[in-house]
């Protein structure tokens, strides 16, 4: 299966993040859902509770948040 990636960027505020594991979950604020990250998705380092940007990648597990970006 290949991997589509949208070209919205998205605006969020982080839900979880578990630094040990390193993956945690996305809020998205148009739709209220939740979207998976992990830390090699991200740009920055964030942390729970924190603002952020980022695009949607559907694969094979489903969609995943990559580019996370704190705003600034």
């Amino acid at each position: 299966m290949t991997k589509a990636k949208e070209s919205v960027v998205h605006t969020g505020v982080v839900k979880f993040f578990n630094s040990s594991k390193g993956f945690g979950f996305i809020t998205d604020h148009a739709t209220e859902k939740d979207v998976f990250f992990h830390f090699s998705g991200t740009r920055d380092r964030v942390v729970d509770a924190e603002e952020v940007t980022f695009e949607i990648e559907v694969g094979e597990r489903g969609p995943k948040a990559i580019n996370v970006a704190r705003v600034k």
